[in-house]
């Protein structure tokens, strides 16, 4: 742990790992001069970078995720004196095509376990973008070959995988289900059970368990209040945002839009 104790409070434990290797990385740009890229963050790792290289008047950063919407990022970390930007940030555009009919019903899950299963680590991907007739995958640009070479099939169908330029990236629409619940309070436990369906008393041990998300931070405590804009996960169940909230009703209870991602 270091000397970095009163850093740690501000984190969950789960995230002290991942601090520790931030720490580093900017403890070599500063005193090593490195430049550092890392692999793909999702947005609370990216949230925790900037917390900690913000602290620091020597070193720079960027995050880019290949177009200005996207949700996972890389960083390159510099010494202060070196001029970084976007440009910098070594992220490749691939396009996943087929001639085969079958191939409009393939998912985001589809593509994402046909390239774990070439043995890709997750951080190695940024975010895939699913159409009828295509699929746009950024990916770090020291996997396009490998990936242009090998992967061959998605969900036993075959497919052609070529590099464009990133320019050429189409973003697929975020689709949501919308579906309104009226809860007693913003209670974590309380939407969750409303929304997954099932009792508060069997909701809260997954919760307990850290197993739940919210905004792609560890949240344990069942009585955490969300609020507009939250974006909610929880393992082996998918994600929601609390879209909106639209008043109290008659008997006090909170009418609350969820998007459920799909």
């Amino acid at each position: 742990m270091g000397n970095h104790g009163g850093l740690y409070e501000h984190f969950h434990p789960d995230e002290h790992a991942y601090v520790d290797r931030v720490l580093d990385w900017l403890a070599r740009g500063r005193m090593r001069h490195e430049v550092r890229t890392t692999d793909f963050l999702d947005p609370r790792q990216a949230v925790i970078l900037g917390a900690l290289a913000n602290r620091e008047s020597d070193v720079r950063f960027v995050t880019y995720g290949g177009y200005p919407e996207a949700e996972r990022k890389r960083a390159v970390i510099a010494p202060d004196y070196l001029e970084v930007d976007e440009r910098d940030v070594p992220i490749a555009l691939l396009s996943i095509t087929s001639g085969d009919a079958r191939f409009s019903g393939l998912d985001h899950g589809d593509f994402l376990g046909a390239m774990l299963g070439l043995g890709l680590k997750r951080d190695k991907l940024g975010d895939i973008h699913v159409h009828d007739t295509f699929c746009h995958v950024l990916v770090a640009e020291e996997m396009a070959d490998f990936l242009t070479l090998h992967l061959q099939k998605v969900h036993r169908v075959p497919v052609t995988v070529e590099t464009l330029p990133p320019d050429r990236l189409r973003p697929a629409e975020v689709r949501m289900e919308l579906r309104r619940i009226t809860v007693a309070s913003m209670r974590l436990d309380g939407i969750l059970s409303d929304v997954v369906q099932v009792s508060r008393a069997k909701i809260v041990p997954p919760i307990q368990a850290g197993r739940c998300k919210v905004n792609w931070k560890t949240e344990q405590d069942p009585s955490a209040l969300l609020k507009e804009g939250d974006v909610v996960s929880l393992r082996g169940f998918g994600r929601f945002r609390i879209m909106e909230t639209e008043g109290v009703s008659k008997s006090g209870r909170i009418r609350v839009v969820i998007g459920k991602y799909v």
